[in-house]
């Protein structure tokens, strides 16, 4: 008979990289070398593998199972890698954490000039989770439903021809709000308030605000802004079927259904959220204040109030 081992299983990441560029190639094999110098098991993908070239790493399909097991998924990229990793490690449940090395990076929680601290973080499991919203889509065409799909930040529904504008009929829970000729329509998480729906000036809504964003694109008509619904509401948008020309859904910017004439998108909270890994629990304004670089010269809040005010104070 084997005696039962007591052996701990190796604790492994899942490291995904932009390897198009070589800024991300040097960084991913550093970080993979270093975990694998503390005893944790890296898995990269197979494609990604064979651009890295890096020894001892295990090396999965790019398919739904590639997070399974792993405790952390490591990015190395910007928000559209971190939004490719949101699609392979939302099913296993499993945390990711993002390192920038694009511009905004507003989904990333470090930069890439604090890289030894964030594999330290990562090595003494010094990080919280926190769960983001999501949204699951559903297209029908003539009441039978073509496709199913999910995004973290937004689903957008666009005009498929430039030289023409798509004609849609809004809807909010079960009852028609109001029909827009227009560019396009986004329908965004709270995740995704500073992304597409920020350009297309929509409000800036904070992570832990539980709603849905309905945001017009440059639509023809009187009432046509920006509205934050329920999230438990189902926000639904036809494409007239007397359009002279169908659309396009968008789920993230990454993943594209056809939207002929007759067609109805609706869209919910999602059933399964995506896990984010933090290492600083600071306040959602300052992540404002750095990503966007917004200027806050001058300001004198409480805390700097009270500083000012010992400065000021008479030697005794």
């Amino acid at each position: 008979m084997t005696a039962p081992s007591d052996a701990t299983p190796p604790r492994t990441v899942l490291l995904i990289a932009h390897t198009g560029r070589s800024d991300a190639v040097e960084v991913a094999t550093a970080v993979s070398k270093r975990l694998m110098g503390s005893g944790m098991t890296v898995r990269l993908l197979a494609d990604e593998a064979e651009d890295l070239h890096i020894d001892g790493v295990s090396v999965t399909d790019a398919d739904t199972d590639a997070a399974r097991d792993c405790e952390i998924a490591l990015v190395i990229g910007g928000d559209g890698t971190i939004l490719r990793a949101a699609a392979l490690t939302r099913s296993a449940g499993t945390p990711l954490l993002g390192v920038n090395l694009g511009h905004v990076g507003f989904l990333a929680e470090a930069e890439w000039e604090d890289l030894d601290s964030t594999v330290d973080a990562i090595i003494s499991a010094d990080y919280a989770v926190e769960e983001r919203m999501t949204v699951d889509i559903v297209v029908s065409i003539d009441g039978t439903v073509e496709s199913h799909c999910w995004a973290l930040n937004e689903a957008s529904i666009e005009k498929a021809a430039r030289q023409r504008m798509l004609d849609v009929v809004v809807e909010i829970d079960d009852r028609p709000l109001s029909r827009w000729g227009c560019d396009g329509i986004v329908i965004a998480t709270p995740t995704g308030s500073t992304a597409y729906a920020f350009s297309a000036g929509g409000p800036v809504v904070w992570p832990e605000v539980e709603a849905l964003l309905m945001v017009p694109i440059s639509a023809h008509a009187l009432f046509a802004r920006p509205m934050v619904a329920s999230p438990t509401s189902t926000l639904a948008v036809e494409v007239s079927a007397a359009s002279a020309t169908g659309g396009v859904l968008w789920c993230d910017g990454r993943r594209t259904v056809e939207l002929p004439p007759g067609s109805r998108v609706e869209v919910r909270r999602g059933v399964r959220p995506v896990r984010l890994a933090r290492l600083q629990q600071a306040p959602f304004t300052d992540r404002l204040v750095a990503k966007f670089e917004l200027p806050v010269h001058g300001w004198r809040g409480r805390a700097e109030r009270r500083r000012a005010a010992r400065r000021e104070e008479p030697d005794s």
